[in-house]
């Protein structure tokens, strides 16, 4: 009986640790965008085993896509790095919302 108890303890404490943890990896993300911080946003990424393709759909940045948040924040090289790892049909569907705030950007996901 006590194993059951231990047990399911156990489980409800990781279900609560890993809600904090996912917003935790979404606040560095974002604030590494925002700071255009190419190399540790891929140093970061590389430590939690993520991809940029994996993780993009996912996380809002203030209520924003990656590439857009990157562009209104005037972030180059961390716009750049992810056009170049997303699929071009992504890229190329942001393109309108990337023009907003980049051209150097939207220049960038044309080419693409």
């Amino acid at each position: 009986m006590t194993k059951i108890i231990l047990l399911a303890s156990v489980l409800a404490t990781s279900l609560l640790i890993s809600a904090p943890a996912k917003a935790d990896l979404s606040l560095r993300v974002c604030e590494y965008v925002q700071a255009n911080d190419k190399n540790r946003l891929r140093s970061f990424l590389k430590a939690n085993k993520l991809k940029i393709r994996k993780i993009y759909n996912g996380l809002m940045c203030n209520g924003s896509t990656l590439l857009a948040f990157a562009a209104k924040s005037q972030a180059l090289e961390v716009g750049e790095f992810m056009i170049g790892k997303l699929p071009a049909k992504v890229v190329a569907a942001e393109i309108p919302e990337i023009a907003k705030y980049s051209a150097h950007l939207a220049e960038e996901a044309k080419e693409r």
